[in-house]
């Protein structure tokens, strides 16, 4: 499942299907195939950019986001609260609390992170939150994690700690290259965590 995860710069990703699903399209190209599913996290203009969201969509396409998500995008969206789940063909959804506790991301905006069940791997995407209580409830065998620390986000350290909470199998770092974050945190990250966490570090794909 590892090797199905493509990272597109920034919060954004592709897990190759089936079902093609894209999380946080934001500055790629526009793809041969229109995608099965798009999952958005929250209504800032980097997660929710509704000129990369019409590149991806065909008729059948689904896009799953919050309320706020669903005005920005100003077009038909299945929306999620957190903890709610929605199955998409072999797929499982199940929308997770994001917050931070600083004013950029607060609770009350409902923002989502993601567990995406396919194939019996279970992938959490976080969005953008801290190491929140919520996040106590959430196993995953793959997970996305942010490591530029901006906007209240998890820093380096405190990702660490929930990470080897967590025990995923593999960790791959996410916001880092473009508006914050570097390579030198993503070391910072993999050098952090236990031996039999393994995190990857995949080329920019557009």
């Amino acid at each position: 499942m590892i090797d199905r995860i493509q990272w597109l710069g920034h919060g954004s990703f592709r897990i190759q299907g089936p079902p093609l699903i894209y999380i946080n399209p934001w500055r790629i190209a526009r793809n041969a195939f229109h995608a099965d599913i798009i999952l958005v996290s929250n209504d800032q203009y980097d997660h929710c950019s509704p000129a990369d969201i019409e590149k991806l969509r065909g008729p059948q396409t689904v896009v799953v986001g919050n309320a706020a998500a669903s005005i920005a995008l100003g077009a038909p969206m299945t929306v999620l609260r957190p903890w709610q789940s929605i199955n998409l063909g072999s797929a499982r959804i199940t929308a997770v609390p994001a917050y931070t506790f600083t004013p950029h991301h607060p609770v009350s905006k409902g923002e989502l992170g993601y567990i995406i069940s396919l194939d019996y791997y279970d992938t959490y995407y976080a969005g953008m939150t801290d190491v929140i209580p919520e996040l106590k409830h959430v196993q995953a065998d793959i997970a996305i994690v942010p490591v530029a620390a901006g906007q209240g986000t998890m820093n380096v350290e405190r990702a660490a700690e929930f990470l080897d909470a967590m025990h995923p199998r593999w960790v791959v770092p996410s916001h880092w290259g473009t508006l914050g974050g570097t390579q030198l945190d993503v070391q910072m990250l993999g050098n952090a965590l236990r031996d039999d966490i393994t995190v990857v570090v995949h080329e920019t794909v557009r």
